[in-house]
């Protein structure tokens, strides 16, 4: 009997990663992990092999990549921090992708953004499309996925919204909250990248669900599905800007950045494809209505904890 082919997954232990690789568990391939977080609590039970994220040793990473069928890229930063800067994050990208070209890897499912351009001022969509170039000029064989908004298990945006309709009397939106988003969920999105991974020619897919809202609709939805309506005002975004960095010094994170309401307000969070994953929002919601926003989900503090689950940051 064959050995089952070896999948390489960055940040298993992470969000969409942990997903990808517990299809890949399922599907009975071997899993390996590129992680800078090998001590985090998870749920494999050893039956994912560790390898250091390594940046600075790019031969040593292109060392744990050889032999891998299919290389799984989730990993980036939300922000620019002291501790993280978005162009660190593209240089340690395409370091990664260099480091499969030597491994010879046959195949890259690598993670973007929807409307991704080199020409944004935001550095999250402009980093993004400064990577699918250089992803593309590698000569490897890849698929770029597009996710807007991914939710389900230790999401942020999501849960985070309904953490507060259940903690304040009234829901600020940036402006008028008619720009749009078109959620995942993110198993449908780790089936996405399973299925690319099984494909050879080169592919770009927007990652969008079934429903798409306006920022507005979705919090209203949010408040009631969980039993917390509330009046929804609309707030200049400097404002939101100003609540959100008081609020992130209240929880030790940081909420929201002026980049993330660029973003949202410039509707590069929708697009016109076809959704691409089948669970709907709404659905979704409901059945999780008792726990959805119980607790704060922390960028920070998964980031700072690398030993902590995801779900109890």
């Amino acid at each position: 009997m064959s050995e089952p082919a070896l999948h390489v997954v960055t940040g298993a232990f992470g969000y969409s990663g942990r997903y990808i690789a517990e299809r890949l568990l399922a599907s009975g391939h071997h899993v390996r992990t590129l992680t800078n977080s090998g001590e985090r609590e998870n749920a494999f039970q050893g039956r994912v092999e560790i390898r250091p994220l390594d940046f600075k040793h790019a031969d040593k990473l292109a060392q744990s990549l050889r032999g891998a069928s299919v290389l799984y890229n989730t990993y980036w930063v939300r922000f620019n921090h002291k501790q993280f800067k978005f162009a660190d994050a593209v240089r340690n990208t395409q370091t990664l992708f260099k480091a499969a070209m030597k491994a010879g890897v046959p195949r890259v499912v690598h993670v973007s953004i929807t409307n991704p351009s080199e020409n944004s001022p935001l550095e999250y969509f402009s980093g993004k499309a400064t990577l699918e170039r250089s992803l593309r000029e590698s000569g490897l064989s890849y698929a770029v996925l597009r996710p807007t908004v991914l939710f389900g298990g230790a999401d942020i945006l999501i849960n985070n919204i309904a953490w507060a309709l259940r903690r304040f009397p009234v829901f600020g939106v940036f402006g008028k909250g008619d720009y749009r988003l078109q959620p995942m969920h993110v198993q449908d999105f780790a089936d996405l990248a399973i299925e690319q991974g099984r494909r050879t020619e080169n592919a770009v897919i927007d990652g969008i669900g079934p429903e798409t809202f306006t920022y507005r609709e979705l919090v209203k939805t949010i408040g009631e599905i969980i039993g917390c309506p509330r009046p929804i005002m609309s707030i200049p975004p400097w404002l939101g800007c100003a609540f959100g960095a008081i609020m992130g010094k209240c929880v030790g994170d940081v909420m929201i950045t002026r980049d993330e309401i660029a973003g949202l307000m410039g509707d590069l969070l929708y697009t016109q494809s076809l959704p691409a994953g089948q669970t709907r929002l709404t659905d979704w919601a409901r059945d999780h209505a008792d726990t959805l926003g119980q607790l704060y989900a922390s960028e920070l503090a998964r980031r700072r904890d690398r030993k902590t689950g995801y779900e109890k940051l």
